[in-house]
């Protein structure tokens, strides 16, 4: 067929591959090469092409968009594109024919799994540089291609959920790790197809929506080293070095058809939004899997190294605020289009309802690298219409020094809250000073946003995430443990707030146990009462551990994957937390969109007296009262108490009529740590409450037995 093709100009309006009439239209963008050609394949591991089509500056070029049509072909059709330039590494050009460059419009790749990087990374040794990007070495038999597919899907009328942010739950996940454990019990470990067999679990949790650390394709062994541990080479696991942005990982699809990571990905959403569960996507803009200047030449270096990358005054070094090597320049206008093209194509091709976007103060920098006061890129995507409804979250900071909790520009930017993330850390450790900190983030930390305009809904709340230590391992570890990783235990951060309560690790102690199980829900409960939007890390709650590791990022073992023999080791553990979702669903009072005013609450220390702020204290108690006008609200105590030992609070008077019942009470066994809606245990008429050490009490005024 290849053989029998024909060619015409073609349009330079849609960038990527797209169906036209009876062929393909290609479009690709490069500034400042001088030629440029479409190569087609009939398979992934060809070593040369089946049909190389040059295309002619004079008819195939219109400004910066190469294009073609080639009639004959379709669907399932594989191809990629070669450039040639100017190879001038200090002014920023690194132009080389010898390097098969994918589309970064790809929708999706063929052949990935026999992605070798390392036979296809070698250097040029006449090179005085030893820049991989001046390879003479052919690397498309190493390379996956690029598929043509028509992208049709039975979505079965399937319709963005837009749970409001009030409503969200966020349960963050790995998609490979959810289910790559053989005590998953699912027939499609490590697949989209089984976080489908997942679903039943994760709506009987009660979460409302997954966010999925990233999916977009990547080079799982583009790393150089092994696990020192056991010998065996390391993987990139988390995926955060994105090659093709538009593409879904074809390696978390089952079948061997060729582009049915499509069909799964999509399976995936609709079967989540059909059990009332929206999908939000970790997306990495910051930076590309090319690496610094010594990385390999994939697609946008390929391209046009000079457009799409931050560059140092001398141009052959990469600015690189991400931490991993390069930039991407988001603010130059073709990158900030390419991105707006990408976030469009996953929410109205995909269906997905929202991203996190990481290290996400990159794309407010100007292209001399300056964080910019207006930046038009956020800006574009705050008010990009077809983006108006999905939901839009910040890693507010970055590797270059930035960091914007609190201040991430627009109003309609959620953020990951570090500062909920480590001062609930702090408190719950015990470190004195902290009950102010712990009142603030409690009350939707309205210090950092209510003076920019913000809403409590604009903090993503969070005590732990794939980076850094799950929640077990918060409460069982002094320090980290990354020697698998390969790196000396240098790697991951040494700022964890965690504690171990007397034996690093595992333990069968029970007392050290009861400690560990106690703080862990108390670090829970703390998370689902607080304003804003909470985020559970997946497998916390059945006390998932990486066995000290936190920052798996290169383990794809059991390290990272979720062991579900944990659920029922740790069932009391789960139990509690889908207990107190379900706590947070039933009382709105906790959830609203407006900061609390003094009306609304009272703070108290143990004697019932106003708190002393800037006190040692590690005790405070709070009352929430209901709203006049909402008659199923319930006024609500809390108790909070970190010390060491047993401390006796003095409670406030409940609202006429009414009596303090007990609804948790961390420092129980079950089922008596957490009751049922109604179950809730009646105080004895009496004012003062006592407290077992490290733990947290929820009250409810009922007026009798049957409310709640």
């Amino acid at each position: 067929m290849i053989d029998t093709i024909t060619v015409d100009i073609g349009t330079p309006i849609h960038l990527g591959a797209h169906v036209c009439g009876a062929g393909i239209n290609f479009a690709v963008f490069s500034r400042h090469a001088s030629r440029v050609w479409l190569e087609l394949f009939d398979d992934p591991s060809d070593t040369a092409a089946a049909r190389t089509i040059e295309l002619d500056a004079r008819n195939h070029r219109t400004g910066d968009i190469w294009h073609i049509r080639v009639h004959g072909i379709g669907q399932g059709q594989l191809y990629a594109f070669r450039a040639d330039g100017p190879y001038l590494p200090h002014q920023g050009h690194r132009y080389n024919r010898n390097r098969l460059l994918l589309d970064p419009y790809a929708v999706a790749l063929h052949g990935t799994r026999n992605w070798d990087f390392r036979k296809a990374r070698g250097y040029d040794p006449k090179s005085p540089l030893g820049d991989l990007s001046c390879s003479t070495r052919d690397n498309a038999p190493h390379s996956p291609k690029c598929l043509i597919t028509d992208g049709a899907f039975d979505w079965q009328g399937d319709r963005p959920l837009r749970h409001s942010w009030s409503d969200t739950i966020i349960y963050e996940t790995h998609v490979r790790g959810l289910t790559m454990h053989p005590s998953s019990a699912v027939t499609h470990r490590g697949l989209y197809l089984g976080v489908v067999e997942k679903i039943p679990y994760l709506k009987d949790l009660g979460i409302t929506a997954v966010e999925l650390m990233p999916i977009q394709e990547f080079n799982e062994n583009e790393l150089q080293r092994i696990n020192p541990v056991t010998g065996a080479p390391l993987r990139n696991y988390w995926g955060y070095n994105t090659i093709c942005f538009f593409a879904p990982r074809e390696q978390y699809a089952g079948c061997s058809r060729p582009g049915c990571q499509l069909t799964e990905f999509k399976t995936m959403v609709r079967e989540l939004h059909r059990a009332g569960i929206e999908v939000i996507l970790d997306i990495v803009f910051n930076h590309t899997g090319e690496g610094d200047e010594l990385g390999p030449t994939i697609n946008f270096r390929g391209l046009d190294n000079r457009i799409y990358y931050m560059l140092e005054d001398d141009a052959r070094f990469y600015r690189n605020y991400s931490g991993c090597g390069n930039t991407n320049n988001c603010n130059h206008p073709v990158v900030r289009n390419y991105i707006l093209d990408c976030l469009r194509y996953w929410t109205a091709e995909m269906h997905v309802d929202g991203f996190r976007f990481d290290l996400a103060s990159v794309l407010g920098r100007g292209q001399d690298g300056e964080l910019l006061a207006n930046p038009p890129l956020l800006e574009r995507i705050a008010e990009d219409p077809i983006l108006r409804d999905v939901k839009l979250i910040a890693e507010a900071w970055d590797a270059g020094g930035a960091y914007q909790v609190g201040c991430f520009p627009g109003r309609r930017w959620s953020e990951w809250n570090s500062r909920f993330r480590d001062e609930v850390r702090r408190y719950w450790r015990g470190d004195e000073g902290m009950i102010g900190h712990l009142a603030s983030r409690i009350c939707g930390s309205a210090d950092i946003y209510q003076q920019i305009d913000k809403e409590p809904l604009n903090s993503i709340n969070f005590i732990t995430c794939h980076d850094g230590f799950t929640l077990n391992d918060l409460v069982s570890y002094q320090s980290k443990h990354n020697e698998a990783n390969g790196e000396g235990n240098r790697d991951g951060t040494d700022f964890n707030y965690s504690h171990n309560y007397g034996c690093e690790g595992e333990t069968d102690d029970p007392l050290i146990q009861t400690i560990r199980t106690r703080q862990i829900k108390n670090m829970l409960a703390t998370l689902l009462i607080a304003r804003g939007v909470p985020m559970i890390a997946g497998g916390d709650e059945f006390r998932r551990t990486q066995q000290g590791n936190n920052n798996a990022y290169c383990q794809d073992n059991e390290i990272s994957w979720y062991d579900w023999s944990y659920l029922g080791r740790y069932g009391a553990v789960h139990r509690f937390c889908k207990e107190m979702i379900a706590f947070r669903k039933r009382h709105k009072l906790l959830r609203l969109e407006s900061f609390y005013t003094d009306k609304d609450v009272l703070w108290f220390d143990p004697k019932g007296d106003s708190p002393d702020w800037s006190s040692s204290d590690k005790s405070l108690g709070l009352v929430i009262h209901a709203r006049p006008n909402a008659p199923s609200d319930r006024t609500l105590g809390i108790l909070f108490n970190a010390e060491e030992r047993r401390v006796t609070f003095k409670l406030p008077t409940p609202p006429q009529g009414a009596a303090w019942h007990v609804a948790v009470d961390t420092a129980k066994e079950p089922p008596d740590d957490i009751c049922r809606r109604g179950e809730e245990r009646i105080l004895p008429a009496r004012h003062h409450f006592d407290m077992e050490a490290r733990s947290m009490v929820i009250l409810v005024s009922r007026n009798n037995p049957d409310g709640a």
